[in-house]
């Protein structure tokens, strides 16, 4: 996934190793130019005219080289970071493609709030992977292996030392990185949960001030947040003890280094000349040996997080969609429905909410489905625009089996008006174009009227380009479901799906809209789900649904003398009206 992401910017890729190597060199280098300084300050055979000489060359090449290693650094930075930009752009764009095509039951599966974490959350820890990847990853061996060879080359009777500082600093980082290796791993499905509750808060904001449930609310992120807080500290503390570590093997280092020299120059003078402008190399090289370790640690237990962010990218991005639409042309459906022994049970559920429906439609016909609350009413309307896929039998539209035909076909024949008016931040035109992404003005005010959304929308200074705030919060709830009625009219469909979405207007208002789809869309199959019967008392066909069974149809009349179960709903509405 990541191999194929970077390897469109292949030209990035080698500028950011080139420099890369560039800052290496130049780090490697310095020492011996040290090196090179204090010999000749211990030379004595020089005159101080001709130590000032040398020293100055050396210096010249010191500032020329230290020129080159932070031109270096710097573009390696630049590109480094481009690098990471435009990969987890292209990587952000790929997975929110990806649940574009996920069905009702995949976003469930994986939970929308977790989505959102995973294109945001995720998303970061990988930019910062990739950054570490293109600024230490390369540094790290390169300067590992360059600094231990140079240092061995400048005092090669040390070499024990240098050994036995690598040991101690591997040893320190590894029980390091196993430490906080869990708590890595706990991030993210904390952040989760965090993001979760805060959604549902913000979202029953409402609900919440209403019960007076702030307390609970507060107390339940608190449990969270307390939790990702106990594992952040533990990695801080894990922190705190191993740098000073780091700290203290280096410093023994540096010391048995001093007093080995310091007894080698004493017994040999006559090589005291080159260890002793060799010890200041020495030591650097051991710096940068450890400094190399360390970060070479340090880069692992980041990218562990980064690793566990790729791996849940990864998830989203490898899921089959469980349901897939034909790739054949868009056609010409007409409005007439079939349902064919159709049974449906929803994941990771045991029991059937639909069981052996059967029944047909006719084009321009006007249906009504009435039941019981969780008698499978909206779940049946969600099978016809292929929100689900039933788990026995056959949907049909047109006379064609719906899994046999395109999406577009489907999309452009079926409007559904869902039962939860929602409203996208934006603008009005925004949210009615995307019923029909070429609307016209004339258009929006035929479905405007149909739905009477024109009475609110007229009133409005800047009418369809009305802001409409996150949710729709600045229009009420019969304004919402108006507008959502408008966008389900605007592109004038075959088949027209209403899911209890008058439930909100007023008794002319709902009067209106119903005579205005008597007169507007008499070619258009309706289908109107419906908690009260008056809504449906003049439809072609209704349909009663009993325990996810479709136990009776008919015309009102015909139900209310045969349908046990239409009569006791149409009785118990009536005495309430009385």
């Amino acid at each position: 996934m990541m191999l194929k992401a970077i390897a469109k910017y292949k030209a990035l890729v080698f500028a950011a190793m080139l420099t890369m190597i560039l800052q290496v060199g130049a780090a490697l280098w310095q020492p011996s130019y040290m090196k090179n300084i204090l010999s000749v300050m211990a030379d004595t055979s020089l005159t101080t005219a001709g130590r000032i000489d040398k020293i100055s060359n050396y210096g010249v090449a010191l500032i020329v080289i230290a020129v080159v290693g932070l031109i270096g650094s710097i573009l390696n930075t630049i590109t480094a970071a481009k690098i990471s930009q435009v990969v987890t752009a292209d990587l952000r764009e790929r997975t929110f493609r990806k649940i574009q095509t996920f069905s009702y039951a995949d976003v469930e599966k994986f939970n929308s709030a977790n989505l959102v974490v995973r294109m945001t959350n995720d998303m970061n820890q990988i930019q910062m992977l990739l950054m570490m990847v293109f600024q230490v990853l390369i540094r790290v061996p390169l300067l590992f292996v360059g600094a231990f060879i140079l240092s061995i080359i400048t005092l090669p009777q040390l070499w024990w030392i240098i050994v036995i500082m690598i040991v101690l600093i591997v040893i320190i980082t590894g029980l390091s990185m196993r430490s906080m290796g869990p708590h890595f791993g706990a991030f993210q499905a904390l952040m989760d949960k965090i993001n979760s509750i805060a959604r549902d808060n913000l979202r029953g904001a409402r609900v919440v001030k209403s019960f007076v449930q702030e307390k609970n609310q507060t107390e339940k992120f608190d449990k969270e947040s307390d939790e990702l807080l106990k594992h952040n500290l533990a990695v801080g503390y894990t922190f705190s003890t191993m740098i000073p570590a780091f700290t203290i093997v280096s410093q023994l280092a540096i010391f048995a280094a001093i007093m080995l020299i310091s007894t080698f120059v004493t017994k040999s003078p006559s090589v005291a000349q080159d260890q002793l402008g060799g010890i200041m190399s020495f030591i650097q090289y051991m710096m940068q040996i450890m400094f190399a370790i360390i970060m070479g640690g340090m880069m692992s237990m980041f990218a562990s997080r980064g690793f566990v962010s790729m791996g849940r990218i990864r998830e989203v991005l490898d899921a089959k969609p469980s349901m897939e639409f034909d790739t054949t042309t868009d056609e010409n459906l007409d409005g007439s429905i079939e349902f064919d022994h159709v049974s449906f049970k929803y994941p990771n559920d045991e029991n059937m909410m639909l069981k052996d429906i059967n029944f047909k439609i006719n084009q321009g016909q006007m249906v009504g489905i009435v039941g019981a609350t969780g008698a499978g009413k909206s779940t049946l309307a969600q099978l016809i625009p292929r929100l689900f896929d039933p788990t026995e039998g056959s949907v049909k539209v047109g006379g064609k089996d719906i899994r046999h035909v395109s999406q577009g076909t489907l999309r452009n024949t079926i409007s559904i008006v869902l039962q939860k008016a929602i409203l996208f931040s934006g603008t009005i035109a925004g949210n009615l174009k995307q019923g029909k992404r070429d609307a016209t003005s004339k258009d929006m005010d035929r479905a405007a009227k149909i739905a009477q959304a024109a009475e609110f929308i007229d009133q409005l200074p800047e009418r369809y380009n009305a802001e409409v705030e996150e949710r729709g919060n600045n229009f009420s709830g019969g304004q919402k479901q108006r507008l959502s009625i408008t966008r389900g009219v605007i592109k004038n469909p075959k088949i027209l799906i209403l899911d209890d979405s008058t439930s909100a207007l007023d008794a002319r208002s709902e009067k209106l809209v119903q005579d205005a789809f008597n007169n507007e869309l008499q070619g258009t199959t309706t289908i109107v789900i419906a908690q009260k019967i008056s809504s449906v008392v003049h439809a072609d066909k209704i349909l009663v649904l009993d325990e996810g069974r479709l136990v009776a149809t008919g015309t009102h009349n015909e139900l209310v003398e045969s349908s046990d179960v239409y009569r006791e709903i149409y009785d118990t509405q009536k005495a309430k009206e009385d």
